[in-house]
């Protein structure tokens, strides 16, 4: 499936980016990075700051390629599902950023103390990787966004 596939199913509609737009997704990606690291949180916090981190990323790549995710209550899953279409990011990584937001939800709607800490260091490691893989990717596919 392509980009264009998803928007004639309406997963995606059309949207003109900015540099400006680019630059303050990815100002959240490195703020969220950071407040995630910081060790001043429990592990739940920092779980969903990694991930909020990586959505932005996503949002950023969908955005450079020209699209936004429709709203609605899958607006998150395909989102982060565009990182395959738009970085090329593979099936597994995908995979674990899906297994981080199943986490994420259950602590922040279901309950508290479901998340380790090697499970947050793992989600701010995977959310550090798909930030640099979405910034060299703008970097070399759309500079002038840049």
């Amino acid at each position: 499936m392509s980009l264009t596939d998803w928007l004639q199913n309406r997963f995606v509609v059309p949207h003109t980016t900015s540099p400006q737009e680019i630059a303050d997704l990815l100002a959240i990606t490195r703020r969220d990075l950071k407040e995630a690291a910081s060790g001043t949180h429990c592990p739940e916090w920092q779980l969903a700051i990694a991930f909020n981190a990586a959505l932005q990323a996503a949002t950023a790549a969908l955005a450079a390629a020209g699209y936004r995710a429709t709203k609605g209550a899958n607006h998150h899953h395909y989102t982060l599902r565009s990182l395959q279409l738009t970085v090329g990011l593979d099936s597994e990584t995908l995979l674990m950023l899906e297994t981080v937001k199943k986490k994420r939800d259950k602590s922040d709607y279901e309950r508290a103390g479901g998340v380790s800490e090697q499970e947050a260091l793992d989600a701010i490691a995977l959310a550090t990787e798909v930030c640099t893989r979405v910034r060299d990717w703008l970097e070399a596919e759309h500079p002038d966004l840049m």
